[in-house]
């Protein structure tokens, strides 16, 4: 990996858990029954939280640009999300609910000189974002600027977040990756447990399918495990990935990038050290 693609991963890794923080953080949950959904679950929360920037979207949109999530599994809960509350309502209590999670988890680091220097630094970033062809990119960009530090540094990883994930999206297309493939063939890597993956809907059948399409094309053995040509293929996809996540971080100079890493730290300590966010997750985060 080369030096500016290895810098672009060390971002991701920095802000991925603090975005990440809306989907697990009491006060969302808190903020998502006071909308009306149940908070039995994560998932109703989920799809209403990321989905809203693009509109009342139906299930084959919210499909398409999840992408590894069952297509069974989105119809169980949109466009049933907005007959709870409409897309605006969402957006506001998404602010709330970062405002108030933040704010418990950071504490005075909330309202600190260096949240608020990370922020304008964040904001360049995303705002150099080309959003072209990259839909939840694209929907997050155009939403207002929150005005307070830690809501701003929330909003621009959020950008930047999901303008990976549309590239990583390209990427997987490229690799001939369907969705379910795209799980199957990153738990063989040893991403997490095949387990973990399937908490996106798919059934064992449907697992089991996408294991034998990858072991006929030579990237999976008889046990599940990535053959050195599936090792290979994931490899490629991560690069291709960072790739198309490199343009934004281009607007910083590099003394500007070390300075941002320093300040993201700390942030980062306290999302991690949470225990709000689970140990093994789908997005593979220090093992790729």
């Amino acid at each position: 990996m080369s030096g500016e693609l290895g810098r672009v991963r060390q971002m991701w890794h920095l802000l991925e858990p603090l975005h990440a923080v809306l989907y697990y953080a009491p006060e969302a949950f808190e903020e998502a029954a006071a909308l009306g959904y149940a908070v039995d679950e994560r998932w109703p929360s989920y799809f209403a939280w990321r989905a809203a920037p693009l509109g009342e979207a139906r299930a084959a949109r919210v499909t398409e640009t999840f992408y590894s999530f069952s297509p069974r599994m989105v119809g169980a809960y949109v466009p049933a999300v907005w007959s709870v509350a409409s897309p605006d309502a969402v957006l506001a209590a998404r602010v709330r609910a970062v405002d108030h999670a933040y704010r418990a988890l950071l504490g005075e680091e909330a309202a600190a000189p260096g949240t608020a220097e990370a922020a304008a630094l964040l904001r360049r970033v995303a705002e150099a974002a080309d959003t072209a062809d990259r839909p939840l990119a694209a929907a997050n960009a155009v939403l207002p600027w929150p005005d307070e530090p830690h809501l701003a540094l929330w909003h621009a990883a959020t950008v930047l977040r999901e303008h990976r994930g549309d590239g990583h999206l390209a990427a997987l297309a490229h690799a001939e990756l369907d969705p379910v493939e795209s799980l199957v063939s990153f738990a063989a890597i040893g991403a997490a447990r095949p387990e973990v993956f399937r908490s996106r809907g798919w059934d064992e059948g449907e697992w089991q399918a996408g294991l034998d399409r990858l072991e006929k094309r030579g990237l999976v053995a008889g046990d599940g495990t990535a053959t050195e040509a599936g090792r290979a293929l994931r490899a490629e996809v991560e690069r291709r990935t960072d790739e198309a996540a490199t343009g934004p971080w281009r607007v910083l100079a590099d003394v500007e990038r070390e300075r941002l890493v320093g300040l993201l730290g700390p942030l980062w300590v306290a999302a991690i050290g949470s225990g709000l966010l689970p140990p093994e997750n789908t997005l593979g985060i220090g093992k790729v």
